[in-house]
């Protein structure tokens, strides 16, 4: 499908920034971000075919939004603050050649990544923290990518930023508790020290990953949930089972380089702090859960979900009782580590359920699909609702050959609704 930019422009608050809000303190959590932009896309099939009178429609709701996330309208200064000077946010207009019930049937990342603003080595060198492209597709369907600069913005305050830009657009205008100071928690940390995830990098070793998407409808999840037992979550059924799968799937063992498998448990702090952070406040409220797995041992459903629920328990904890001793990004439970393993493969399962992404209506309905228009890291398990929220569908970053292995996984074969033998 050719994808065609036909405008660009700076969209600025509609008020102007306050001189006592011109510095946004970033906290340690930020500080520590990997300095990126990460892409959310929606698509809408009822929207008016008035293209210019949608696009106007979304710079003006766009710009009062902004002067409620006025750090998202200015420019990282440095390793500590956001320079609230109301720079702007960048809105690009495409035209798309093409059905888009076509182009979501194919669910082809390439072609995601198209109706993203920027490509990640322009948005490498882009000032702005927050860029949208608005995709029209010839039948009249329209994709919104909305693309976060992550130092500023973690999924949570992502997701809430564009429900709440869409709330905007359709009338309202009751948004409070973006804006919290985190360090007032946490403080912030000497910068010059810190090692981040160059974005380049990031692309290039993504270049080698595939990037899938499978489908768990409800009764799926519901029999896996009754087959490992103890009520584990959604989110926990689906970790044991995409865990489990690559457990299984490991090579033989190498006696002289034994590989550990560890599993990275992102936690959003907002509602496990004592009292809760604002639920909808930008930044980044993360916290990394790690767990390891014994290099011997077979996968087993129900002793994954154990791990992940101590690991969990440990940021619970934490969150309300360990502030006071200074931010920690990577929570590990050693007790379980292998210390004779010369080497650990991480795997990350990063859970974007729950989240308000279907609840985003700009007067068009609720989107009919979502995702993340960008391929995936290596070794990297996203677990989303379906758009009738009941199932999951799980965005999946693997090398071709561990892709492979896993999509011919007797327990994959046995759930995922839209994997057949081959």
């Amino acid at each position: 499908m050719e994808i065609r930019v036909i405008s660009t422009e700076i969209i600025k608050p509609f008020s102007s920034t306050p001189e006592h809000l011109r510095s946004y303190k970033l906290s340690p959590m930020d500080q520590y971000s990997s300095d990126f932009y990460f892409p959310f896309v929606y698509f809408y099939s009822g929207a008016s075919k008035n293209t210019a009178e949608n696009s106007d429609h979304l710079k003006k709701s766009l710009s009062k939004t902004l002067t409620y996330y006025y750090p998202f309208a200015g420019r990282v200064k440095d390793d500590f603050s956001v320079c609230c000077d109301d720079y702007g946010a960048s809105f690009i207009e495409a035209k798309v050649a093409g059905d888009m019930s076509e182009f979501i049937k194919q669910k082809d990342v390439e072609l995601l990544e198209q109706l993203r603003p920027y490509d990640a080595e322009e948005m490498s060198t882009a000032e702005v923290n927050l860029a949208v492209q608005i995709n029209y597709f010839d039948c009249g369907g329209v994709a919104v990518c909305v693309s976060f600069r992550h130092v500023i913005a973690d999924a949570s305050a992502a997701a809430y930023f564009v429900k709440n830009w869409a709330a905007v657009a359709c009338g309202g205008n009751d948004i409070k508790d973006v804006i919290f100071d985190s360090t007032s928690i946490f403080p912030s940390q000497d910068g010059s020290g810190i090692s981040k995830t160059n974005h380049r990098a990031i692309r290039t070793m993504s270049k080698e990953t595939v990037t899938k998407w499978l489908v768990f409808d409800n009764s799926k999840v519901a029999a896996l949930q009754e087959k490992i037992g103890g009520r584990p979550t959604r989110y926990e059924t689906l970790l044991a089972l995409m865990w489990g799968a690559m457990i299984d799937a490991k090579e033989e063992i190498d006696e002289s380089n034994p590989t550990q498998f560890a599993a990275i448990i992102p936690v959003n702090l907002r509602k496990k702090m004592n009292p809760p952070l604002p639920e909808k406040c930008i930044g980044n409220a993360v916290t990394l859960g790690m767990t390891y797995w014994p290099e011997k041992e077979k996968g087993d459903y129900k002793k994954i979900v154990c791990r992940a629920r101590e690991v969990m328990s440990m940021v619970d904890d934490y969150a309300k009782t360990g502030i006071k001793n200074g931010w920690m990004n990577c929570i590990r439970n050693e007790a379980v580590r292998d210390k004779k393993c010369t080497s650990t493969r991480l795997f990350t399962f990063s859970s974007m359920c729950r989240l308000p992404l279907y609840e985003t209506d700009f007067g068009w309905g609720k989107p009919v699909w979502f995702s993340i228009s960008e391929r995936m890291n290596v070794d990297t398990f996203v677990p989303l609702d379906t758009s009738d929220g009941k199932g999951i569908e799980v965005m999946v970053g693997l090398s071709k050959e561990d892709m492979a292995n896993l999509e011919q996984h007797p327990a994959i074969l046995a759930y995922a609704n839209n994997i057949k033998v081959k």
